[in-house]
């Protein structure tokens, strides 16, 4: 079964090229000039949310730079142990809603300090895979369209992180402390 997904992954990209291409020919569009005003319009895209990026990349330096991270890790360090989960998955707990490319150096430093058969890698994992970088998406996404009333997008994505937080640790749970 694997052997036959295996080669159906190698093929399935040039087919759903093949497939657009067929089908703006047969609706008799211009396929190539339709490529190039998307690509036209991506570098546009491009453009615009580079001071955002500039922005949200400045303020998690500052965050990590001044300690804050520290300071929330003291904060919960009790509530974790308490349910049997290292204080080491705090900070990306915190970057994780800030920055994928944060919370991977995060992750990558979690997996080298305690090896990847340690109970917070793999809880680090499920964290890092299932979740998104609530705060990058508000700031870059929604200021190069311009929105800016983010109250409801904020409240949801606050509250999908921490469904997140509780649900990978129980998951982790589940099937890592089962096994050990």
């Amino acid at each position: 079964m694997i052997n036959l997904l295996n080669e159906i992954s190698v093929f399935i990209l040039p087919l759903i090229v093949v497939l657009i291409l067929f089908i703006g020919i047969i609706k008799k569009r211009p396929v190539y000039e339709d490529f190039i005003d998307g690509a036209k319009d991506g570098f546009k895209v491009s453009i615009a949310i580079i001071p955002y990026l500039v922005a949200i990349i400045v303020g998690i330096a500052m965050f990590r730079a001044s300690g804050a991270i520290d300071v929330f890790a003291e904060m919960f360090k009790d509530v974790l142990n308490r349910i049997s989960v290292s204080a080491d998955i705090i900070p990306l707990i915190i970057t994780r809603p800030l920055s994928g490319s944060a919370a991977l150096g995060v992750f990558s430093e979690i997996a080298k300090t305690l090896g990847p058969d340690d109970f917070t890698t793999k809880l680090a994992a499920i964290m890092v895979g299932s979740s998104e970088t609530t705060f990058y998406v508000l700031a870059v996404y929604f200021g190069s369209v311009g929105i800016k009333k983010l109250r409801y997008a904020l409240l949801t994505g606050i509250l999908a992180d921490a469904v997140n937080i509780v649900l990978a640790i129980l998951v982790a749970r589940v099937f890592f402390l089962a096994s050990m």
